[in-house]
């Protein structure tokens, strides 16, 4: 009966052909100077059936009928068309400890750790700094210049928040022991502000709160993987360099580079004792909620996905375009996506698949979206619209915990099978968001069967 109903080859030939006029240019497309803010301007859309292919046929009405049949061609098209390919895993990876030592009062271990990663052309490196929780931390010690791997383990595992940051490492917290490193900013040269900036984002980045939950944090900088500019030169500095001339010069968007260095993250960090690798909670705000997103989706290591104002491309429905549009992203920042998707452009209409079915790529795994009331580039209704579609796929595996739009009401969260609040404020993260999003992974990590219900 499956076989019969999901003939996924059949199927797939049938989106592909289905979606084939998408890759050349639309005649009369028109493109938007300025983003809609009015929801009467919504134009009429149709969305794809998130239990089906595109293109069409029977929908999965089990979770093993999406998972074979209709899960592998999304995976596809997100990949192929809309996003561009995740390098392969490098021929070689190497994890050295740069520095460690103790951390705010003796309460946390402070590991900064170089990734390097080689393959047929090279090699590249990028830092981690992780700081993992020390119960009952000796705070005689806190300053210490370094630890001897293995003087602090006493044999607990912490679950951890992985997440990309925008500014390095040493932006994030004001530990004077954090390496400052300066990267390729969007003109294209080195950044020579970077013991300025120490601390200078510490808000987004409340370790302290976190270590006191019990969760360790890792981040890296997203330049060092993929500079954040247009053109041949970010692509050479990028992890792409290290790769075979068909992979370094495929058309290929910024996030699933990022993408592959987040996954190089927690091959790390399945490597340090210290660290549970099976609840691992990616995070990403803003573009990079669209990479947390777009890598929870390909990277089913992830315990837990978190994306936080991604917004277009991101956590939102590209048919409504309400705040940034596909139109307007592809002028500056299209880079981060595939070329062929440039194809779109205001006839969002067209695209075989929107942001619900990336969500659903995530299930049956705990995803969290969030959204800001103020925050109307990144259109938080339209968040929650993708979410509550995406949430039929959950329902197939069982999940009963599941928002509606009836949960669009401001700080009020919605904590189930799936996760989703609407903070007061403007486009940011902060520690309200960080609260809870530890309260839906405290519920996930700790109670068989899903989180609380509401």
């Amino acid at each position: 009966m499956l076989e019969k109903k999901f003939n996924f080859a059949a199927r797939f030939l049938s989106a592909l052909a289905w979606a084939a006029p998408a890759f050349f240019a639309f005649p009369g497309a028109s493109f938007a100077d300025e983003p809609n803010y009015d929801e009467a301007k919504v134009p009429k859309y149709e969305l794809p059936d998130v239990l089906s292919l595109p293109g069409g046929g029977a929908p999965a009405g089990t979770a093993l009928e999406w998972l074979c049949g209709v899960r592998p061609g999304l995976r596809e098209i997100f990949e192929g068309e809309i996003y561009g390919r995740v390098p392969p895993r490098p021929d070689k990876l190497d994890f050295k400890l740069l520095e460690s030592g103790y951390a705010f009062g003796g309460k946390a271990i402070r590991k900064q750790i170089r990734i390097t990663a080689s393959d047929a052309a090279g090699e590249i490196s990028f830092d981690m700094l992780l700081y993992i929780p020390k119960d009952g931390g000796d705070a005689k010690k806190a300053g210490s210049p370094r630890v001897a791997e293995g003087d602090f383990f006493n044999g607990k595992n912490f679950p951890v928040i992985l997440g990309l940051n925008f500014e390095g490492n040493h932006a994030t917290c004001s530990d004077a022991n954090v390496i400052v490193k300066e990267f390729l900013r969007s003109n294209g040269k080195m950044s020579a502000d970077g013991a300025s900036k120490r601390g200078k984002k510490s808000r987004r980045w409340p370790y302290e709160l976190a270590i006191s939950r019990g969760y360790a944090v890792a981040t890296i900088c997203y330049l060092e993987i993929y500079p954040d500019f247009k053109g041949d030169l970010a692509k050479r500095a990028s992890a792409l360099k290290i790769f075979g001339e068909e992979i370094a010069a495929s058309d290929c968007g910024s996030i699933p580079v990022w993408t592959w260095g987040i996954s190089r993250a927690i091959d790390c960090l399945e490597s340090l004792r210290e660290i549970d690798a099976k609840k691992i909670v990616l995070l990403g705000h803003s573009r990079l909620g669209k990479t947390s997103l777009f890598a929870g989706a390909m990277d089913e290591r992830a315990a837990i996905v978190v994306t936080n104002n991604s917004g277009c491309m991101g956590s939102a429905l590209s048919r409504r375009k309400f705040g940034e549009t596909l139109d307007i992203m592809c002028g500056p920042v299209g880079h981060w996506i595939k070329k062929s998707a440039h194809a779109y452009r205001g006839r969002e209409e067209f695209m075989p698949v929107d942001q619900h079915q990336l969500m659903a790529l995530v299930a049956p795994r705990p995803l969290y979206v969030a959204s800001a009331s103020e925050d109307l580039w990144a259109d938080p209704k339209g968040e929650l619209m993708a979410l509550v579609e995406a949430s039929k796929v959950y329902a197939l595996f069982g999940a009963r915990a599941l928002p509606s739009m009836e949960n669009f009401e401001i700080e009020k969260p919605f904590m189930g099978d799936v996760g989703y609040h609407l903070r007061r404020g403007k486009h940011d993260i902060l520690e309200y968001d960080w609260s809870n999003f530890m309260d839906f992974a405290d519920a996930h990590f700790n109670a068989a069967g899903g989180g609380k219900k509401n």
